[in-house]
């Protein structure tokens, strides 16, 4: 399926220095997921390209983060960061992909529903109403 070059994206996973062999690790790891390619590009770092409709860098990272990973901390690392993440969350909305639900709410919604709740001021209601 050809997709437009706007939503293509090649991005470049950087790796700390410790452990030493995290880039022979990572890259069948993220290689395996489909529609994905991804291929070393240094020695600390694989370059990833995939199309921004069904994964973020934010989301591939999280993942190789889950799995042990350590990602490299350096400033400007962290600044580039935080604005792919940013743009690409944007464009998402843009797009109208839905994001992928990460917190599951059941739980806090059979809670409440189970306590007490609503208006329990004791306040004259009538009287406040009339207060200018």
């Amino acid at each position: 399926m050809p997709t437009p070059c706007y939503i293509q994206k090649r991005r470049e996973i950087i790796f700390h220095a410790t452990p030493p062999d995290q880039v022979e690790r990572a890259l069948p790891l993220l290689e395996g997921l489909p529609h994905l390619t991804a291929r070393v590009c240094g020695p600390l770092g694989i370059e990833v390209r995939y199309c921004i409709q069904e994964y973020t860098l934010q989301a591939l990272e999280a993942g190789l983060v889950a799995q042990g990973f350590h990602l490299g901390t350096s400033l400007l690392l962290k600044l580039k960061r935080a604005l792919i993440y940013y743009v690409e969350r944007v464009q998402r909305e843009s797009l109208r992909v839905p994001d992928a639900q990460t917190k599951n709410y059941q739980a806090h919604v059979e809670g409440w529903g189970k306590r007490p709740h609503g208006d329990h001021d004791d306040t004259p209601k009538d009287e406040w109403r009339q207060y200018r």
